[in-house]
Formats: C-alpha cells, structure tokens, sequence
C-alpha cells in the first residue's frame, strides 16, 4: 500500500507542475497562437508543447526515475512502477477558438492503478484534485457526488458519443435520454468536476483517451462516485470509452449500456 505522506508530497509536487503550465498557457490563450493539426486530425499549438515540457520539468525535478506519459512527446520508461499520465491542454479545440472549457489533466499511476488526479482549469478557474484514499477537493472544497439511482432524477452529461451513436447503444442512449430527469451536453473537464460536487448524476462518453479522463477518474472515485468504462472495466492505458456516475446510477445505467461498445 502506498504511503499517504508520499502521496500528499506528489499531489504537492502535481499542483505545482499544473501551475507551471498555467503560466505557458496564460501568455498564448487568447494571442491568435499559431494551429497545426495532428496526424490523427486533433489540433495542437506551441502552448500545448510548452506547457507540456513546463510540467515535465517540475515533475522530473523531483521525480526523475518514474515513467512519463505525455500527449505531445514520447513516451518514457513504461515500464516503471510509477507513470505520470499527462495532457498540457485538454480542450485545445476549445483554447484555440477563445473559450475557457479546458484543462490541464495531470494523474499518477502506480502499477496500472490511478491513484493521485489534478484537474487544473487555469482560465475557468477551477482547480480539482485528489489522492486515493483521500477526500476529493475543489478550490479547496470537498466534493460529493449526489445519491441518485433513478434516471427520472438524474441530469445525464453526454461527451464524445459517436462510436456509442454507430452502435446498438444508439436505441439504449435514447432510452437514456427519454427517462431523465435533464440531459446536457458539458464535455472535457467540466462536466466531471459538476458531477463530483453533485450538480449532475451521469456522465456518458464512447470516445476518450486515457489522459483525458486519468486525473478525472481519481478525482470522481475519491468524491464517491464510480467511473469504469462502458464496459465496467476499470480505467487503465488503454481505456477508450467513459460511464461515470453515483454508484446506483452507474450500476443501472452499466446493465443496459454493457457490450454496446467494444
């Protein structure tokens, strides 16, 4: 079992790593920051690299023997205990079109378990984080998911969902959506930090990348909810799709939406 002295050191050393990035990433957003697209047609700008080398250096400077696992540079000693999991700007689509709904995601794995997140949302001004075993917080605030286990209660967030949309999950989504009580459409971090503070009950997503989501599942998890993915599988490296929820809600919306997915 991990130390809880070494974790709260690391969840230190995180936050200062997120801040570091928060100053690249004031000096672009909103200055017309040159665009270049990606071989997999995912946008990525100098604030997005810069910012990924601002972190790395504050994380290196304490921690240089662990693994690093970066979303704008080449992945480093895999085989580690531990691995930083990565993403400067998560939401650059949202950076470079000049609206605050992104993040800086910055999560610890240890042994393929998730077990510290930092979610860092400089320009919304939000800053979530938490260590396993620990109470979730945000801008110092403990979070708590709401108890719910019905739809015709819940509010249900919906992110990327084309893959689920594709699939013989299109008739259990509309399923979904026609008994609750409230469905939007927050995306990124943002709909992940509502639904640890209770402000929403169920979060649906069939296409992520694990750096998007990595600090975001701690953060859920430690605040009392369940995050897995559309499967019930727990979120590791290669976790491509998201249910997140209170922990009835999840396990009923889990019956109907598993195997919809690969």
């Amino acid at each position: 079992m991990l130390d809880s002295a070494f974790l709260n050191h690391a969840l230190s050393v995180a936050k200062q790593a997120s801040a570091s990035a928060a100053s690249v990433i004031r000096r672009y957003y909103r200055n017309n920051v040159a665009v270049e697209i990606k071989a997999d047609e995912t946008p990525v700008t100098r604030a997005d690299r810069e910012a990924e080398a601002a972190i790395k250096t504050v994380l290196k400077a304490e921690f240089p023997a662990h693994g690093y696992y970066g979303e704008e540079s080449a992945q480093e000693r895999m085989d580690a205990d531990f691995i930083w999991l990565i993403d400067p700007i998560d939401g650059t689509k949202s950076f470079v079109r000049n609206y605050p709904i992104f993040s800086t995601q910055i999560a610890l794995m240890h042994k393929g378990e998730l077990v510290l997140g930092v979610s860092h949302a400089s320009e919304f001004g939000e800053l979530a984080s938490a260590v396993k075993g620990s109470a979730a917080e945000l801008n110092a605030q403990p979070l708590h998911v709401r108890d719910c286990s019905d739809f015709s209660r819940a509010i249900v967030s919906f992110g990327n969902i084309k893959s689920l949309a594709n699939s013989s999950g299109w008739n259990v989504l509309n399923q979904i959506i026609n008994q609750a009580h409230r469905t939007r459409g927050y995306g990124d971090f943002y709909h992940y930090h509502l639904l640890a503070q209770g402000s929403l009950d169920l979060i649906i997503e069939s296409d992520v990348n694990v750096l998007d989501i990595a600090a975001l599942s701690v953060i859920v998890h430690a605040a009392g909810g369940v995050m897995t993915d559309l499967n019930g599988e727990p979120i590791g490296l290669h976790t491509r799709s998201i249910l997140a929820g209170a922990p009835a809600l999840h396990a009923h919306a889990l019956g109907l939406l598993k195997g919809c997915v690969a």
